[in-house]
């Protein structure tokens, strides 16, 4: 444990591009060797307009992390926040408890709060409006969403008292976990479904996706699932049954072009159907 907290206390921003597009590239071969569903779409022209919406969620990540790094600094100087308050333990334990903290509030809660909110529904519409899911999904968001996001992390840090190698340790492994789930695989039903228990697994996150209510309204988990399960959020749907995008944007133009998706907040709100 003493080596990952070293190495993720000053991970170079460098290494952490680098996991980003290791990741993507990784999932994306498989996909192409072996996908799930056989799109037929250009997949470079997909991947283009993804990566878009990942681009500028660096860059509103990079604009603003001074933010989280001195909320992470103050709580830990301060002894604020749960993990502060707790006895000292595990430091194995510590960290499985405060990645499954921050998982709560910077990953959940933020997902079911814009799945609530139809101000911030409009913002996180642009993740839902993809109808070719696979491993460039992951970080498409809207910049307004990205800020969002960005908020609900670090009231997580502040919340939890989060040290910044755990910070920096949860974004690693929420970076992977959402190419994985969002990745155009299969894995065998049985391994899908035992993973699920513990992680977010691809069939449990493609469910998300499914094009209408309520199945649009669960899983929200990013990496681990024991939320879903806990708040009652966890459903499942045949494989064979799934269809992806959302049902007010089922449209070529409307959910694959880049200055649409951008503007669709600011549009008149259309009600999905349940």
């Amino acid at each position: 444990m003493n080596e990952i907290i070293h190495y993720f206390s000053s991970i170079p921003s460098s290494h952490r591009a680098l996991i980003l597009a290791g990741g993507i590239a990784f999932f994306w071969l498989i996909e192409t060797a072996v996908p799930f569903f056989k799109f037929g779409y250009n997949k470079w022209q997909h991947a283009g307009l993804n990566i878009f919406f990942t681009v500028t969620t660096m860059i509103v990540n990079f604009c603003l992390a001074l933010i989280l790094l001195k909320t992470a600094n103050w709580s830990t100087e301060h002894h604020f926040g749960i993990l502060n308050w707790l006895p000292d333990f595990n430091p194995w334990l510590y960290a499985i408890v405060g990645l499954l903290l921050l998982d709560l509030i910077g990953a959940y809660t933020v997902h079911v709060v814009e799945h609530k909110v139809r101000f911030l529904w409009r913002f996180h519409l642009i993740h839902h409006t993809d109808t070719y899911i696979d491993t460039t999904s992951a970080n498409r968001h809207h910049p307004g969403e990205s800020v969002l996001r960005f908020i609900f992390t670090t009231l997580g840090v502040l919340m939890v008292g989060s040290p910044m190698w755990m910070v920096f340790l949860y974004q690693t492994l929420s970076v992977v976990a959402t190419q994985f789930n969002h990745a155009n695989i299969v894995l065998p039903k049985k391994l899908d479904t035992l993973l699920s228990y513990f992680i977010v697994s691809p069939d449990m996150h493609k469910v998300h996706h499914h094009y209408v209510l309520p199945y649009t309204d669960s899983n929200y988990g990013n990496i681990f699932s024991v939320w879903d399960r806990l708040f009652g959020t966890f459903k499942t749907l045949d494989r064979d049954k799934l269809v992806y995008g959302v049902d007010t944007h089922m449209k070529p133009e409307e959910n694959n072009k880049l200055w649409n998706l951008l503007s669709i907040p600011f549009q008149k709100y259309r009600s999905p159907n349940s």
